[in-house]
């Protein structure tokens, strides 16, 4: 099991249409565990991302979780199965292939579209989520249809655009875009970034199609139905899912409980690292103990 790579020295990871091209077809979505506790936290990044975005959070948690996160289809380490790539990504699909690597009774923590993966997952396969952690997540990212709390289509027509030409200065305007406003910008601009050059970037086609699921989806009937205990953190400044969004779900899912963050952007575990702990602690410490072990979590141990 690699690390992230060191700070100016390692090589940068292959070319990501290589690295998909010499991966098998069927090759499971890679994962890394860390810890040894009863209750198993999952994470789920968000687009374009990986999970070394979550590292820091991983290194504090592996003490009280046993804490498996994993690459989405085509984002890091993890290839994009052709059946995705040619029935194209819905979180239906997304959620299908993620959800054998869930233990039974997990705690399930996504980030942006990890949130709504996070949401399809608890609708789809509830015996698997035992409660949810929701990260700048939305219903529905894109604005319509009597929904107000979610960025113009013009955005996301933009960066579908531009993806075709500069897809690096696509992904890192979108990156710019989730700390803008936020305390310790830079720093957490950075981090972003040196998430993608350690673990792997996914190709132009893949973030093509993952795309997608952000312009398409909308889990808004399916709320009251996610029958879990859930905290919905967002952020004062979040220009990707805005506060209202957070808000509106939290309050449309029955067991909900909200929490905003003052001068945060949309990645609030890397800019209120401490107040994110505390709030997902605390949080932790409500529900009812784990029954029995769950399913053995799978990825390498770090």
């Amino acid at each position: 099991m690699s690390g992230p790579a060191a700070a100016g020295g390692a090589a940068r990871t292959p070319d990501p249409a290589t690295r998909e091209a010499d991966a098998p077809p069927d090759a499971p979505l890679h994962a890394e565990r860390r810890g040894d506790a009863a209750r198993t936290l999952v994470l789920l990044h968000g687009w374009a991302l990986n999970l070394r975005v979550f590292d820091a959070l991983s290194a504090t948690l592996a003490r009280d979780f046993t804490v498996l996160a994993l690459d989405l289809p085509g984002h890091g380490r993890s290839i994009e199965p052709a059946s995705l790539a040619r029935d194209g990504w819905t979180l239906e699909r997304l959620a299908a292939l993620v959800a054998p690597q869930v233990p039974h009774g997990a705690l399930v923590l996504g980030w942006s579209l990890g949130g709504q993966l996070a949401l399809q997952l608890a609708h789809a396969v509830p015996e698997r989520v035992a409660a949810l952690v929701l990260v700048s997540t939305t219903p529905r990212f894109v604005a319509g249809d009597g929904w107000a709390h979610g960025v113009a289509p013009s955005v996301l027509a933009h960066f579908a655009k531009h993806l075709g030409t500069d897809y690096r200065a696509t992904v890192h305007d979108f990156l710019e875009l989730q700390v803008r406003g936020s305390r310790d910008a830079a720093a957490a601009l950075a981090t972003l970034q040196a998430a993608l050059f350690a673990q792997g970037e996914a190709s132009p086609a893949v973030l093509a199609r993952s795309l997608e699921v952000l312009r398409h989806s909308d889990l808004r009937a399916a709320l009251p139905a996610i029958d879990v205990p859930a905290l919905v953190i967002g952020g004062q400044y979040d220009r990707v899912t805005p506060p209202g969004a957070a808000r509106a779900l939290a309050a449309a899912l029955p067991h909900a409980r909200h929490h905003e963050l003052a001068r945060c952007g949309h990645a609030p575990f890397l800019t209120h690292e401490a107040e994110f702990g505390a709030l997902l602690h605390g949080f932790a410490a409500s529900l009812p103990a784990p029954r029995a072990a769950a399913a053995t979590a799978t990825g390498p141990r770090r």
